[in-house]
């Protein structure tokens, strides 16, 4: 069962048939309005779905001969950074991964040569984490191959007003969780089902992105 990551849209058996509960979800600068938990889990469990089956073409990718996806996830994330670099808990939020994980994977890339670690400047406690030189001409080689087969699977799929359109929901459902509150505390339930397919399909990497 998978009810507590995607909205219930598997396995909740004979719930299901019950009549879906209106939610109000307000969007930025509108008023609230009912939305139907069905049609809202549905529209998730097909964004998800895709995102997966991309995501598992991509990862068979013959590309990844010379870092894994984690590691072209970090350096295009330092890549697009200004000054090419990111405080270590800034990195974080962009990746899939826990802090432990990410601080083994960001060492492993120092070893490389295609990150350097140093102090923060605002707090010496903190570190940094910048792009070298050899790191950002890999992750340029490596996405310019990656953005190539990105292109295969989603516009062979879609046209480009389609393209558009989808950029400009997805962009909206991102920017809009800093304005809809958390969900009521409550039992906790171990969301084993999401983790598991996000780590299958991703290997802790970003969905697609190119160079």
């Amino acid at each position: 069962m998978r009810m507590d990551a995607r909205g219930g849209a598997r396995g909740q058996g004979p719930e299901m048939s019950a009549e879906p509960e209106p939610v109000d979800v307000p969007g930025p600068g509108q008023e609230p309005m009912e939305v139907d938990a069905r049609a809202a889990s549905e529209a998730w469990e097909s964004l998800f779905r895709a995102q997966v089956t991309v995501m598992r073409r991509l990862q068979a990718d013959r590309i990844w001969d010379e870092l894994s996806m984690r590691e072209y996830d970090v350096l295009f994330t330092l890549s697009r950074a200004p000054g090419q670099r990111l405080r270590l808990r800034d990195l974080n939020r962009s990746i899939l991964l826990s802090q432990p994980s990410l601080s083994r994977l960001v060492e492993r890339l120092e070893q490389g040569g295609l990150v350097e670690r140093c102090a923060a400047v605002e707090d010496a406690r903190g570190t940094t984490v910048r792009l070298t030189a050899g790191g950002a001409a890999l992750q340029r080689r490596v996405g310019r191959r990656h953005v190539r087969t990105i292109h295969r699977y989603v516009a062979g799929a879609l046209s480009a007003g389609e393209l558009a359109t989808l950029t400009r929901l997805t962009e909206k459902l991102r920017s809009a969780q800093a304005d809809i509150p958390e969900e009521p505390a409550g039992p906790r339930v171990a969301a084993s089902g999401l983790g598991k397919d996000v780590h299958d399909a991703r290997d802790g990497g970003h969905p697609g992105r190119g160079g």
